[in-house]
């Protein structure tokens, strides 16, 4: 059975039909990207399926329950953590801070992540746990907007463009970041780069105008070079 069920989703901005009818699902463990050009709807697909730009039609299941139509912050209890592309991190509050704020137990779970686990998996956040999280570089932030979703015990991980505006080398680190926790949490994520998408994903879908197009193993995607150059190429 499906962890997520995404079924024929409208959402709208305004007038503005930003979604027109996208489907897609995700098995518990997998590690799903979503592709398309700036404006295809990706970010909205991540902003329907948490609540934040609820669909008008259409339905999202979470675990065989409907969610669409839920708040956001019931939809975060059930499991679902999203880190945004804009990071989002609280300013005047420290990085231990950012962590302790996001911390959550669903009823009858286990706490998996807790602070201590975080700064050993994270050196680098334990290292500067008493700084002011919103004076991190871009990466450090990106690793702290992570880690406080980790804090909510996610059984599905939403992911909007995690190297958006990272140096190479962070990338590379947020890659494998993605593939330790790809391990133990089901991860559906959003990215500019083809080639970063396919190497750390299972399965991917190719959004354009708000619409599916096109949906593949990452492998098959990978070679088929006339699939890219109609779909993402800019």
């Amino acid at each position: 059975m499906s962890l997520l069920q995404v079924k024929d989703i409208h959402t709208y901005y305004g007038d503005s039909h930003a979604l027109q009818g996208v489907s897609l699902q995700l098995q518990a463990g997998e590690t799903v990207c979503l592709l398309g050009r700036n404006g295809a709807g990706k970010s909205t697909t991540l902003r329907s399926i948490m609540g934040l730009t609820p669909p008008r039609r259409g339905q999202v299941l979470f675990d065989n329950q409907r969610i669409s139509g839920l708040p956001a912050w019931r939809i975060a209890r059930l499991g679902l953590g999203l880190v945004p592309e804009d990071r989002r991190i609280f300013r005047g509050l420290t990085v231990r801070e950012n962590l302790q704020i996001s911390a959550y137990r669903r009823p009858g779970s286990t706490r998996t992540w807790t602070l201590e686990r975080i700064f050993d998996e994270y050196p680098m956040l334990a290292e500067l746990a008493n700084q002011d999280g919103a004076t991190l570089s871009g990466g450090q932030q990106q690793m702290l907007a992570v880690a406080r979703s980790l804090m909510s015990q996610p059984r599905l991980l939403l992911l909007d463009e995690p190297n958006e505006g990272l140096a190479p080398v962070i990338v590379q680190q947020i890659g494998a970041l993605l593939d330790t926790l790809a391990q133990t949490t089901t991860i559906l994520f959003t990215d500019q780069s083809v080639h970063f998408a396919l190497r750390h994903a299972q399965r991917a879908y190719i959004l354009e105008k708000g619409r599916v197009v096109h949906q593949a193993e990452s492998r098959d995607l990978a070679g088929d070079t006339e699939t890219q150059q109609r779909y993402l190429s800019v």
